[in-house]
């Protein structure tokens, strides 16, 4: 089966599809509505659609509503460097700016979630507020693997993927083996039941896969882990960590699945010290790792309310 055009992935709907130049890469998005900015950030193996029922219900709220795909993901430009937490966070930051505003609200999914958070740190001038989905502080994660690792327990066991995405070559070639079947099995793995059983899962599922399939797609979304692990040993992850590590000075909303098993309840609570004031962590009993597609309704509400208090 051939690869698909990364074209593909502008799907047809209310939204209007463009290419920004930021950061010195084009990074492609998804725009709907109008008023305050807010920029969504999609996780590991997603593209911009992730957050289809979000563009529409932030829409209706009155805001501004851009879905960008990552660096390397969907029909954004996928260079072979650039994958740091240094450079990601340039690329959030110079998208606020080349969409001609001064801020925006930053809401990511699990990696989105992580880079959010950086941008807070690294560039608070652009950052409103932060919301975080499924995910955790780049500190309190990091701590959380650290401290289970030995014992292959907690989160460390639960990012087992992690690590295994550190062998050269090999993780590529599964992820788009079978038509992307590893893409399902992961988003199987992650979600809650209840999602599981909808109808709208396979039809998610069947996105993602043919996302991950684009060439080029399935390495660059592994840079981000390759980098995120082997920086731990070497300087330019000690100054990444030292450069988040003081709390963020905006709002920050956790939402986050009780029945997560990728990115652990107790793992999103221990980022409580990097919270800024007036943050909130809601937790979503019966949900996993993808609040935003598991349950959308109740996700656009909760972002909604919080935004327009912000």
């Amino acid at each position: 089966m051939p690869a698909p055009d990364p074209s593909t992935v502008r799907l047809e709907g209310p939204w209007t599809h463009r290419d920004v130049s930021a950061n010195g890469i084009r990074l492609h998005v998804a725009e709907l509505g109008t008023g305050p900015l807010v920029l969504l950030l999609h996780g590991f193996a997603g593209f911009w659609w992730a957050w289809h029922h979000q563009l529409r219900t932030l829409a209706d709220a009155g805001f501004r509503v851009v879905a960008a795909d990552l660096r390397g993901y969907g029909d954004s430009d996928k260079p072979p460097r650039g994958y740091d937490g240094w450079t990601l966070a340039g690329d959030v930051a110079g998208l606020v700016r080349a969409l001609g505003e001064r801020k925006a609200h930053l809401v990511g999914h699990a990696w989105g979630g992580l880079l959010a958070w950086s941008v807070a740190a690294l560039h608070p001038r652009v950052v409103a507020s932060v919301s975080v989905l499924g995910g955790a502080h780049p500190l309190a994660l990091r701590a959380a693997i650290g401290h289970s690792w030995w014992r292959w327990r907690g989160q460390a066991s639960a990012m087992r993927h992690l690590f295994r995405f550190q062998v050269p070559m090999v993780p590529e070639r599964k992820l788009v083996a079978a038509d992307a079947a590893e893409v399902e099995r992961l988003l199987r793995a992650w979600s809650g039941e209840e999602w599981r059983r909808r109808p709208d899962f396979p039809e998610t599922a069947r996105r993602f896969r043919q996302a991950m399939r684009v060439p080029g797609v399935a390495h660059s979304a592994l840079e981000y882990y390759r980098w995120a692990f082997r920086s731990q040993f070497r300087g330019d992850g000690r100054r990444f960590a030292e450069a988040v590590a003081d709390r963020v000075s905006m709002p920050v909303l956790q939402i986050h699945g009780a029945e997560d098993p990728c990115v652990l309840p107790s793992t999103a609570q221990d980022s409580a010290p990097w919270r800024g004031p007036d943050s909130r962590l809601e937790l979503l009993s019966g949900i996993g790792h993808f609040p935003h597609l598991e349950a959308p309704e109740h996700t656009g509400k909760l972002l909604a309310g919080f935004l327009h208090g912000t």
